[in-house]
């Protein structure tokens, strides 16, 4: 038996999401380092392979657009809800149960997005376009984060207070 590809990457998508809200938890508890923040976006940034593949291709206009969405708008719920604190020597991250609802919203507009845009590009496209989209909100925030970690490992003296650049 087979399932219609809409129902398989809707799947796949609910999945995903999940996956974030659970690896967010695990990730909490540790100490944050410089590696554990560079790592996501390296190892994310192997997906641009999919337009390899004809089928996944979308035009550059919409690539950027969906890219500065996603590193302008989306990534900042996400800026907003993550914090590094230092704790003694390390450096943690401190939780926000409003992550979660943040992680729950995107992938609900994500779904709802998908619906109507499953009618006018094919499943690969969707897929591309949400891929990059997802790529430039983990960018932006990872950089934020990087930034952060950077500042409280240069100076431990200073708390990281809510009005700092980033």
């Amino acid at each position: 038996m087979t399932f219609p590809l809409h129902i398989v990457s809707l799947v796949t998508s609910i999945i995903g999401a999940v996956a974030v809200m659970v690896w967010r938890v695990r990730e909490a508890r540790t100490a944050v380092t410089a590696r554990k923040i560079i790592i996501p976006p390296l190892g994310m940034a192997t997906g641009f392979c999919m337009f390899v593949v004809p089928m996944f291709r979308v035009p550059w206009t919409w690539a950027l657009g969906t890219f500065l969405a996603g590193a302008l708008v989306l990534a900042w719920p996400l800026l907003r809800t993550s914090r590094l604190v230092r704790d003694g020597e390390q450096v943690m991250a401190q939780r926000s149960h409003a992550f979660f609802a943040v992680v729950i919203l995107l992938a609900g507009i994500r779904v709802a997005a998908r619906g109507y845009l499953d009618h006018i590009l094919t499943v690969q496209q969707t897929a591309g376009l949400f891929f990059i989209l997802a790529f430039g909100m983990i960018l932006r925030w990872r950089m934020h984060m990087y930034l952060q970690y950077r500042r409280l490992m240069a100076n431990p003296a200073r708390p990281l207070v809510e009005g700092d650049a980033a």
